[in-house]
């Protein structure tokens, strides 16, 4: 099996209660457990003696303090990070943001790829795609866009709208997204004209109202974009890496079957395949910092490298009527849409 490139350590979710040390086989909340690899020539020697996993287990009750259990120089790395992204006003409260990212990723993500028996994927990845062309045209911030998807996926599953207001329903999620994330919102009438006046002001705000009470009002999203960046920012990536992994990611807005791998995984896939796909000459420094990066995926090396599979096979199909791929053409992204080892990483994959 391809390997994904992450550093080699256990298997995630497989560890136990021995002597005294952390362990869970339960993948329900987010702990962290101490792995200690005492195996000789493998990649944990490289990586140093002990790599931090973050898994999934019934809660923090009867564990010893998080502060023993994480490494310093992980924690201050990801604190750093978090206040370089401007992701926080206070660093003395970063970890504990970090944390609840982790734990928040989970409780809002779907647990099925299964679109209403009306609306295809093929469908949906035409709407998405829409949406990022409008989403660019009002210069909204990526997590925005982020939020918007993730919105019509969960409307899209507990909410019967006929094919002739799908269109509608996008611009809607977009619409609360909008409101949630930025400063400046556009008129509702303005979003009519972008569908041609196919709808009227009074049925925009009723698909309002009709999925901001089936979603009970709960917008919470944290989007893989933020996981993304840190992990980024703790692996010191070249701005090239950064550029190519970002259009991965946003790339896989458009497969409904992503919907199921939480962000943090789909962050370290687009990452890894970045990585792949760009083939850096290696660095001691910039290896080392990686395999701290690595510590800190969830996520076993089989859903790691089935996301990055799709991510692949998406980027090898990717043409010039795609709104990700003409965003990520110019030079401010430094073409990575148009970097020819898209095209065969597919096959490297067993795609």
């Amino acid at each position: 099996m391809a390997k994904t490139g992450f550093c080699d350590s256990k298997p995630l979710l497989d560890l136990h209660m021995k002597d005294g040390r952390l362990v869970t086989q339960t993948p329900e909340d987010i702990i962290m457990g101490r792995q200690e690899d005492n195996r000789t020539g493998s990649a944990a020697d490289e990586c140093g003696e002990i790599s931090i996993a973050l898994l999934y287990t019934h809660g923090f009750q009867g564990l010893p303090s998080l502060q023993t259990l994480v490494p310093s120089f992980l924690r201050h790395e990801v604190e750093t990070v978090l206040e370089k992204l401007d992701l926080i006003w206070d660093r003395t409260f970063a970890w504990d943001m970090f944390l609840d990212m982790m734990r928040t990723q989970s409780q809002n993500s779907l647990s099925n790829a299964n679109l209403p028996h009306y609306f295809t994927n093929a469908a949906r990845g035409i709407l998405v795609d829409w949406l990022i062309q409008v989403h660019e045209l009002m210069q909204f911030q990526e997590e925005t866009l982020y939020l918007a998807v993730h919105l019509l996926n969960r409307a899209l599953q507990l909410l019967n709208v006929s094919t002739a207001n799908m269109q509608l329903l996008g611009v809607v999620c977009l619409f609360i997204a909008a409101k949630k994330e930025e400063s400046l919102l556009p008129e509702a009438s303005g979003l009519c004209s972008l569908m041609d006046h196919a709808y009227t002001k009074h049925q925009l705000l009723r698909m309002e109202r009709k999925v901001l009470s089936v979603l009970k009002f709960n917008l919470s999203h944290c989007p893989a974009l933020h996981f993304l960046l840190i992990f980024a920012s703790v692996a010191r990536c070249s701005a090239t890496v950064v550029w190519m992994a970002r259009y991965l990611l946003e790339l896989s807005l458009l497969e409904f079957q992503c919907v199921v791998f939480l962000p943090v995984q789909l962050a370290g896939a687009a990452l890894c395949l970045a990585r792949r796909v760009l083939q850096e000459p290696p660095t001691p420094e910039a290896e080392a910092a990686w395999c701290l990066a690595s510590s800190i995926h969830v996520g076993s090396e089989a859903v790691l490298l089935r996301i990055m599979q799709i991510l692949a096979g998406v980027a090898a199909e990717a043409h010039e009527t795609y709104s990700t791929f003409i965003k990520f053409s110019c030079p401010e992204t430094m073409h990575v849409s148009r970097h020819p080892g898209l095209k065969s990483i597919a096959g490297l994959l067993g795609v």
